[in-house]
């Protein structure tokens, strides 16, 4: 890690910050921080802009400051070492340690006590994921092997109200997000738009202002000006835009949907008025019912307009998204070809669920969309250092991993040792297969120099030798009359000519393809079979006995 000797806060600090991939950023980058979404910090990265700190949380912030000196005290008698505020950083990773040993083999992290801090400390439940993500970055950029992570409360004089703390070690697994994180971070900064400044929430328009109705009846009407009112209110009301595409064509269509029925209100006191005057005025409720009849028509079409372009707006953003993820996974399939990237399956329609605007529906969607991108990224990269180790390690036995591509997204120490077991396992099976044929090779040379000159079979060095005058056999072959399937049948095994020639034994006697043995030969055989056996006991129980 290299020290980086500049004050926090300071310009200077700021501009280091501008260069490089901080861990206070890390969680939203990871679409882990409660404060602020990542399509806000690939703005604020992007332009160099950003919002300015109000009065509020300019003070949270000296209090977080002070807090953390009043803790660091306490922090250093756990650690048993002196803590030193320092930022660092390790290639393009940046982070700023609350403290760290003079070795760096320990940080410090402190935190403002708080209730959801308080409930995982009382749960011994998990760190929350923007607090673990920021801590991995620190570990990642100084190579420290822990962090005390602490959480306490002074009162305004200095003394402890309240203090917990947690011992947090490496996660490899956070440690490949974070890393794929980043590094999807910096492909989609290349291709980002920033958006104009937010304008206020769309203000819905309503159709222009109708004049006043009014209507005086004594039987009669006596006075009315429903001819215009007709003409303008019913103008008004189809020249209502039903076409929705932006949240101010819904603001629009909201507030005329609201429009629509305080017309039909409206008429409705007037005809109340009216019948109050008089009986039936025949002209003056046919007039005021087809005004009402083309708001109710319209407000009912919009309504409908209003939900349904909105479930269709869903349903094309989270089609845009599942093409741009597919197309993402395609890609990383396509360089590790012929192998693929699992399908990775996020929940776009849950990601959207409850958010009224356009606009937020998109931030939601490129937060889940980003998400699993580095999901499918962290994937990617364990099968290419899988495949970079089981190409190096096993190039020619391709023959031994038929289902090599089941295993590549196991963890790297996981799948070397898959890999390393199973060629080790083939080596000894091999090994083993050798040896075999060696020793058939030369059990079957033995018997054919018997078969060929007549010649005595020397036993191996390895088997037992019991001399015993009863192998010799007269001259004339009297007696051998055993075949070897007659000796089988009667110790109810199964031993080869090889074997038996091993056990040093020479036939007595060949007719036409069998070869035969004497009662005293049969004796014999039995002797040494038993002595073979004796022998492969022990040397199996001394193997056993030098492996423990």
């Amino acid at each position: 890690m290299e020290t980086i000797n500049i004050p926090q806060g300071s310009p200077e600090w700021l501009a280091h910050r501008a260069k490089h991939f901080n861990a206070s950023d890390a969680p939203a980058m990871l679409v882990a921080s409660p404060y602020k979404t990542r399509r806000q910090l690939l703005s604020e990265v992007q332009t160099g802009i950003t919002p300015e700190v109000d009065a509020a949380t300019q003070k949270r912030f000296n209090n977080g400051h002070r807090l953390e000196a009043l803790a660091r005290p306490l922090a250093e008698k756990l650690i048993g070492e002196p803590l030193y505020p320092v930022t660092g950083v390790n290639g393009r990773y940046s982070a700023s340690f609350d403290g760290l040993t003079l070795g760096e083999e320990t940080g410090f992290e402190h935190k403002a006590l708080n209730a959801e801090l308080r409930g995982v400390f009382a749960s011994d439940g998990e760190l929350p994921l923007h607090y673990r993500v920021q801590m991995e970055q620190q570990m990642l950029v100084s190579g420290a092997d822990r962090i005390l992570f602490m959480a306490s409360d002074w009162d305004a004089d200095g003394n402890l109200i309240e203090e917990h703390h947690r011992w947090v070690e490496p996660d490899p697994t956070l440690r490949d997000q974070l890393v794929a994180g980043w590094d999807r971070f910096a492909a989609d900064l290349e291709a980002f738009e920033p958006t104009p400044a937010s304008a206020p929430a769309p203000v819905g328009a309503s159709p222009e202002t109708l004049p006043a109705l009014r209507i005086e009846v004594e039987g009669t009407v006596i006075a009315s000006n429903l001819v215009a009112f007709r003409e303008t209110a019913i103008a008004a009301v189809r020249a209502v835009k039903r076409d929705l595409i932006t949240d101010q064509d819904f603001a629009d269509a909201e507030m005329s949907v609201k429009w629509c029925k305080e017309v039909e209100s409206r008429i409705e006191a007037a005809k109340a008025h009216a019948l109050a005057q008089t009986a039936s005025i025949d002209e003056l409720f046919r007039a005021l019912d087809a005004i009402t009849d083309e708001s109710r028509r319209v407000r009912l079409d919009l309504e409908k307009r209003v939900k349904f372009r909105k479930d269709e707006i869903r349903a094309e953003i989270v089609r845009d998204a599942q093409r741009a993820l597919a197309k993402h996974v395609a890609q990383l399939s396509s360089e590790l070809a012929p192998y693929r990237v699992p399908d990775v399956a996020p929940d776009f329609a849950g990601a959207i669920k409850g958010k009224r605007s356009i606009d937020a529906m998109h931030d939601a969607i490129d937060a889940a969309l980003a998400s699993a991108k580095i999901a499918a990224d962290c994937v990617a990269r364990t099968m290419r250092a899988n495949l970079a180790y089981y190409r190096a390690a096993a190039s020619d036995r391709d023959f031994l991993f038929a289902d090599v591509a089941g295993f590549l997204t196991r963890q790297e120490a996981e799948f070397a040792e898959w890999v390393d077991v199973r060629i080790e396992r083939h080596r000894l099976a091999e090994q083993d297969r050798a040896a075999r044929e060696l020793e058939a090779r030369q059990q079957a040379a033995k018997v054919e120099d018997f078969t060929q000159h007549g010649r005595e079979v020397i036993l191996d060095d390895a088997l037992p030798v019991v001399p015993n005058e009863l192998e010799d056999e007269p001259d004339d072959q009297e007696g051998a009359s055993l075949t070897l399937g007659d000796i089988n049948a009667r110790l109810g095994i199964t031993m080869s000519a090889a074997f038996v020639a091993s056990l040093g034994i020479t036939p007595a006697a060949k007719a036409r393809r069998s070869i035969l043995f004497t009662d005293r030969q049969f004796d014999a055989i039995c002797r040494r079979l038993i002595a073979h056996i004796d022998a492969a006991r022990t040397r199996h129980f001394k193997e056993v006995e030098a492996v423990a």
